[in-house]
């Protein structure tokens, strides 16, 4: 008896849905039948993704005057207003990169049209993103002057970055989730 019961309430909510009625309704329609139904609440510990940055200009990028750093230089272009990025957390970048050498850029999301997702903290970059872009808050545009260390190293990554170059980057944060 209660498998013909689990059938008719099954071919019930087929049939209101081939009829073209909303989920909503085939709930109600299933609760007045006395069958109970749960939503999908998907994982407990996802944190809610940032409402997108609004897409700023293409930056120029500047050198900075002098021998390159050895070290990791951060500056804060603008100071974004929405959550921070953090290690683990999958972040939206619009980006410029500049070789220190002679200025010239060798790669950019603004030519691509589309901005670059990654997770931080994940290795799926060169580590002075990794580092460089943790605490920056969605809004912001940074700039990192990142030694040859924590981006290719001796190798480059020709043709466009040669060995051991020193990288410039501007970046801007877009979203966290």
């Amino acid at each position: 008896m209660r498998t013909r019961h689990l059938i008719a309430c099954g071919l019930a909510t087929i049939s209101l849905a081939a009829a073209g009625c909303s989920e909503e309704e085939a709930d109600e329609s299933a609760a007045d039948m006395g069958e109970r139904t749960t939503e999908s609440e998907g994982p407990a510990a996802e944190p809610a993704p940032s409402e997108p940055a609004q897409a700023k200009a293409k930056p120029e990028v500047t050198v900075p005057d002098g021998p390159a750093p050895t070290e990791l230089q951060i500056e804060d272009i603008e100071e974004g207003t929405g959550p921070a990025a953090k290690a683990g957390s999958q972040i939206s970048v619009n980006y410029v990169g500049v070789n220190y050498s002679d200025g010239e850029e060798f790669d950019s999301s603004f030519n691509t049209g589309a901005p670059f997702d990654f997770q931080l903290g994940g290795g799926m970059v060169i580590p002075g993103w990794d580092q460089g872009l943790e605490g920056m808050k969605v809004g912001g545009r940074r700039q990192l002057v990142i030694p040859p260390e924590l981006a290719y190293g001796p190798q480059g990554s020709p043709p466009a970055i040669g060995p051991n170059e020193t990288l410039v980057f501007v970046v801007d944060l877009l979203g966290v989730q």
